[in-house]
């Protein structure tokens, strides 16, 4: 043995050696190798230090549960902290650091904790921070802060790329164990789509870990049909995290994290997998003994050791303890033996039972039940339990106590420790089923009977190979039963071949700390403490002490945690539950969750279907949320923007104007109850909307606020188009899905978001129904066309194409929108500014169109702010007393909604033209000395009126409506500038709307 590297044969390969560095120092391993065995394999006991006490801390375990060995990779933007050794795989170049260690791993300042240990007990923050009060900010919290976190991210921008993509199957696999890999070939053999995913680098679970030729050339046979299957798609490295609504998965594939940096290739891969069934294979975690020093490097689970012996040929040290209470550990003792180990006893800690030491057969090769194989047998087995794992910074003997009562001292630089076996159920408790205590299992088992998953193998709480296969088998023939599929199980029914499992070991009671939840520092003594001051629930325990609450989500020691609650209160184990388990099954980065929205693909510019056409008209465009939005049209010799804005305002009064609005949200609803639902949606009636009209309609939230405004327009007895504005699109059409899927499932009614599929133009002003009337058939006439009127028209000269026109205005004037397919936007634009070229047409902007519409009093979310009702923006009349509900009324009559002093809209005009006030500022009565105290309200919305020569605004004032002629002031408090104002209603120009219906 060359340090800890066995000469025996393993899954490394050893003719292709890599070089990586670890904490500065330069370490060699091979191909196949963990950063974890290689790191042990060249001596490295200490991989960092715990988060309380900063105690040294080693691997413990073997897999995604690992709590203890957790390092930063990289430098840099690619500086990743608290990646799990035992699932990073070491390639050339690899850079990792230990940490919570300061100035090194091997001797750290912050280990002067432990001697403050008897003050650090759960709950002395809660104690420990109250006086004096001015400290809080001024020491403790900038202390507490700098503490947190077990490692430090980059703060570099992160140069690899990650993708996101969805996937479909009927049959997806979770773990690709015995029981995984039985349900898959059972799938495929069916002809049934299948994903199979497990996060391990290679396929085949414990069969990997167990050496044996049987499960080695097994697992080559099922994995061979798999490949050979067209359709199943096997996703190795992959960790399904979490299960939502409708059979979602989630799933984060690790595509480039073992290998060198490489631009072309993404570095994570976040799957959304849509199952029609799914098979919960996910094996179980092994637990970890409660005993004194059971946190030593060197004390390791003993499926962890196994792992690393049979896959890496790496020892855990030259003489070694097994403290055991079921077979794993004399199956490990038997393999470590095999490969040359010292084995210096196996202490089984088990209670008395039918297979008590005496009369136990061991079973070598299969590992979990199996064909066994003679035993060369240990130095000597003894019943007892372990009191405490002694040294510094490793293991240097186990102290043990014999049932005689009897103790001594083992001489051993490993220990090996198996507690049992909990099953992998996370998955199956994440939509709120709990996990049950099964007495004959010894585990919490996962809920079984859930639609579109099915446990099975490990998962279900089943040993032994040949049982597990024929579980996954049989679980996936019920799986594809539910979807209609029918399938013929790959393997036949078998029982469990190997010894039940036994009683949970008694806990340790050596001197010293005694550990439930390595990763946060928890011990025997904290729960005891909680349970002392009224937090024995383990729910109030976990947030009192941190049990549960690390990378790890309570894998190691969320049962043994139950159990010592129990115990404490006198009960049975399992009669404390274990707490709520909730997405993430394990951690997933935000660079996966964010996959390509990053930099500029963050969020992506949207520009309309006209977005070329106004930039060849020289359109300046500004960003209005996701939206490139033409904002004016300058022109040669205007000096600023303020003179190009103006100029267009005005043509639209005079002439005609033509503004592209794609940029609305529009929904497209069909179904014979459409009326009934848009009533119960809007505050005012839509039930009777005829056929070629179309309503402005309020839409409230459940709160009774005003969620967004639109329009309603019933362009056929089937077809309704609404629209909703440019910042709630999304948010309207997910309120309307949620209200026609769970509020309302039984309406008969559909929905489509359009508002990518139509190209959608204004045209405003005095002469816009002459020259819309040269591009559209249809008979513009007051009669025919009246206000807010809607219909569906051939464009002239273009047969078989249709326009959606409305009469709606949203400047004041006789205008018109004009929906057309978005591809053909381009060309009825040029087509209405040719018909318009005589009259005065121009293009107007953004910027314009907020002139017009604060003239007017047209309120956008300048105004409908999510704290504002209908009564406030002046529209509680449109409030419907005909229709017995709808969303937002029971909320709506709330008292503090209709008490005195709300701010109410109202306009506001400037005194002196020459002077000019912000959106933003505060509205101060008149006199009154800036301050917030004495403000009255806001400014919502500003312009300069080229109508009427002064700046006007838009404001949300207390009262508004009864103070109307009142000369306030508006104070900028930012720039520092006072402008006197004068309320007025929110219509400055056309009070009487004669423009509007010309």
């Amino acid at each position: 043995m060359s340090g800890r590297r066995l000469p025996v044969a393993a899954r490394i390969d050893r003719g292709r050696p890599i070089r990586f560095r670890f904490d500065g120092r330069e370490h060699q391993g091979f191909e196949g190798d963990t950063l974890a065995s290689a790191l042990i394999a060249s001596g490295v006991g200490i991989f960092g230090r715990s988060f309380k006490y900063h105690r040294p801390r080693g691997v413990l375990a073997a897999g995604s549960a690992e709590p203890n060995a957790l390092v930063t990779v990289g430098t840099g933007g690619r500086q990743e902290p608290n990646v799990r050794a035992t699932m990073l795989e070491i390639f050339d170049g690899l850079e990792a650091r230990s940490q919570n260690a300061w100035p090194s791993r091997r001797l750290d300042v912050g280990a002067l904790n432990g001697l403050l240990s008897p003050l650090l007990g759960a709950g002395f923050y809660y104690k420990t921070f109250m006086w004096p009060p001015k400290a809080w900010e001024r020491v403790y919290e900038p202390l507490i802060r700098r503490a947190a976190g077990l490692g430090r991210a980059g703060i570099e921008p992160d140069p690899d790329r990650y993708e996101k993509t969805w996937a479909h199957c009927d049959l997806l696999v979770i773990g690709a164990g015995p029981a995984g890999l039985s349900a898959a070939v059972t799938a495929a053999r069916a002809g049934a789509r299948v994903i199979l995913a497990d996060e391990g680098a290679e396929p085949g679970g414990w069969l990997l870990d167990d050496g044996g030729d049987a499960s080695s050339a097994l697992r080559e046979d099922l994995l061979a049909e798999l490949r050979a299957a067209p359709e199943v798609r096997i996703l190795p490295r992959a960790t399904v995290f979490g299960w939502y609504d409708d059979n979602v998965f989630g799933a984060l594939e690790r595509v480039g994290k073992h290998l060198p940096p490489d631009p072309d290739r993404p570095v994570e891969r976040l799957w959304r997998i849509v199952a029609r069934s799914a098979v919960l294979a996910s094996g179980a975690e092994e637990r970890p003994l409660v005993f004194a020093g059971n946190d030593l490097p060197g004390v390791a689970m003993a499926s962890g050791i196994r792992r690393r012996l049979v896959g890496q040929a790496v020892a855990p040290g030259r003489r070694v303890a097994v403290v055991t209470n079921g077979e794993a550990g004399y199956s490990l003792a038997a393999a470590l033996e095999s490969r040359e180990v010292e084995v210096a006893a196996i202490l089984d800690c088990s209670p008395p039972s039918a297979h008590d030491p005496e009369r136990y057969a061991p079973a070598r090769g299969d590992w979990r039940g199996g064909q066994a194989e003679d035993w060369r047998g240990v130095a000597r087995i003894v019943r007892g339990r372990p009191l405490r794992a002694v040294g510094m910074r490793a293991v240097e003997a186990l102290e043990i106590e014999r049932r005689d009562g009897s103790r001594r001292r083992l001489a051993v630089d490993a220990v090996a420790m198996s507690g049992g076996w909990s099953p992998n159920g996370q998955l199956a408790c994440q939509r709120g089923a709990r996990p049950e205590w099964s007495e004959a299992r010894q585990a919490f088992l996962p809920p079984i009977d859930q639609p579109g998953l099915h446990v099975a193998g490990a998962a279900a709480g089943l040993v032994g190979r040949a049982a597990c296969l024929a579980d996954g088998a049989r679980q996936a023939v019920a799986a594809l039963g539910e979807i209609g599929l029918a399938a013929a199980p790959a393997f036949d029914p078998a029982p469990e071949d190997a010894p039940p499992p036994r009683a949970l070991g008694a806990q340790g009671s050596g001197r010293g700390k005694s550990f439930v939840d390595f990763q946060n520092d928890v011990t025997v003594d904290d729960l005891a403490r909680a349970r002392q001051e009224g937090y024995g629930h383990p729910e109030l325990a976990k947030r009192y002490t941190t049990s549960a609450m690390a990378t790890d989500q309570g894998r190691m020691g969320a049962v043994n945690a139950a159990v010592i609650l129990a115990e404490a209160q006198g009960l049975a184990p399992g009669a404390v539950p274990l707490t709520t388990q909730r997405p993430f099954f394990s951690p997933v980065s935000f660079g996966a969750l964010a996959g390509a929205a990053r930099a500029e693909a963050f969020r992506p510019a949207r520009r309309s279907p006209l977005h070329a056409w106004s930039q060849a008209r020289g359109a300046v465009f500004l960003e209005t949320g996701a939206w490139l939005r033409p904002a004016w049209f300058p022109r040669a010799g205007e000096p600023d923007w303020a003179t190009a804005v103006a100029r267009e305002a005005r043509m639209v009064r005079l002439a005609a104007g033509l503004c592209d609005v794609s940029f609305l949200g529009k929904i497209e609803l069909t179904g014979a109850d459409v009326p009934a639902f848009l009533n119960r949606v809007y505050l005012n009636g839509m039930a009777k909307l005829p056929v070629g009209r179309a309503r402005y309609g309020v839409m409230l939230r459940e709160d009774g606020f005003v969620m967004d405004d639109g329009t309603v327009a019933r362009l056929a007895e089937d077809r309704w188009v609404l629209t909703t504005t440019t910042a709630k699109a999304e948010e309207v059409m997910a309120h309307l899905e949620f209200c026609a899927q769970v509020l309302w499932p039984e309406l008969d009614v559909r929905l489509a978001s359009v508002s990518d599929a139509w190209a959608q133009m204004a045209l405003a002003g005095p002469k816009a129904r002459e020259i819309l009337g040269a591009v559209v058939d249809l008979d513009l006439s007051d009669a025919a066309m009246p206000f807010m009127g809607a219909a569906q028209a051939p464009l002239r000269g273009a047969p078989g194409v249709t326009a959606r026109v409305f009469r709606i205005s949203f400047s004041g004037e006789l205008a018109y929108e004009i929906a057309v397919p978005a591809d053909l936007g381009p060309a009825v634009a040029d087509a209405i500014m040719a018909a318009g070229q005589g009259a005065g047409i121009c293009c107007y902007g953004a910027e314009t169109l907020a002139v017009l519409r604060i003239e007017k009093g047209h309120v956008t979310h300048a105004e409908i702010d999510g704290r504002v009702t209908a009564h406030d923006l002046g529209i509680g009349r449109m409030v419907s007393a005909k229709k017995a509900d709808f969303i937002g009324r029971a909320m709506l009559g709330r008292p503090a909604l209709t008490a005195a002093g709300r701010l109410q809209l109202c306009g506001l005009q400037a005194v002196d033209p020459a002077q000019a006030f912000r959106a933003g500022a505060q509205v101060l009565n008149a006199g009154a000395a800036p301050s917030l105290e004495g403000a009255q309200g806001h400014v919502s919305s500003t312009c300069w009126s080229p109508h009427l020569g002064r700046t006007l605004g838009l404001a949300l004032v207390r009262d508004a409506r009864a103070r109307h002629g009142e000369e306030v002031q508006v104070w900028d408090g930012l720039r520092g500038e006072t402008c006197a104002a004068r309320i007025v209603p929110p219509v400055h120009f056309d009070p009487e709307n004669r423009r509007l219906h010309g």
